[in-house]
């Protein structure tokens, strides 16, 4: 009968198997995109380097740091400078682990999927700093150039 109404269907067991059948392969294609980005996130590495090529860093998927390279360049700048341009460095992969985490949810998971909003929204939280508060009036960070 196709003029069942949607009670009638439910108590019907064929249209019951079939409403269930179809519900576990949801479930069961959720489970394995959910296992597929989970993968590729747990294999994701960004690497960046500051704006003066001084570090270049390379982080994992949470943000930890799992590379450092510094150029001989190094030497001709204040301690401060260099720490400065590696934590330029790191943030920029932040941000970019964050995109391509971003990216990964939405591939697996699909454009409208909940999940994946959640999840890249969850990924940005982690990886993205907040933005700074700007300085008072009048307050400079000393640059490049400075030895």
């Amino acid at each position: 009968m196709s003029d069942m109404s949607d009670g009638d269907a439910f108590l019907d067991p064929d249209a019951s198997r079939e409403y269930l059948r179809s519900w576990k392969d949801r479930v069961d294609q959720q489970a394995a995109n959910t296992q597929a980005m989970s993968d590729r996130i747990g294999q994701l590495r960004v690497s960046a380097e500051d704006g003066n090529r001084l570090a270049e860093v390379t982080i994992d998927a949470s943000g930890l740091l799992v590379e450092l390279k510094l150029t001989d360049r190094i030497h001709q700048f204040a301690p401060e400078v260099v720490s400065r341009a590696v934590m330029a460095a790191l943030r920029d992969a932040r941000v970019k682990a964050a995109a391509q985490s971003r990216e990964i949810a939405v591939e697996t998971m699909g454009p409208d999927s909940l999940s994946a909003r959640t999840i890249a929204d969850r990924m940005q939280q982690l990886l993205e700093p907040p933005e700074p508060e700007p300085g008072p009036p009048g307050e400079t960070t000393p640059g490049i150039g400075r030895h």
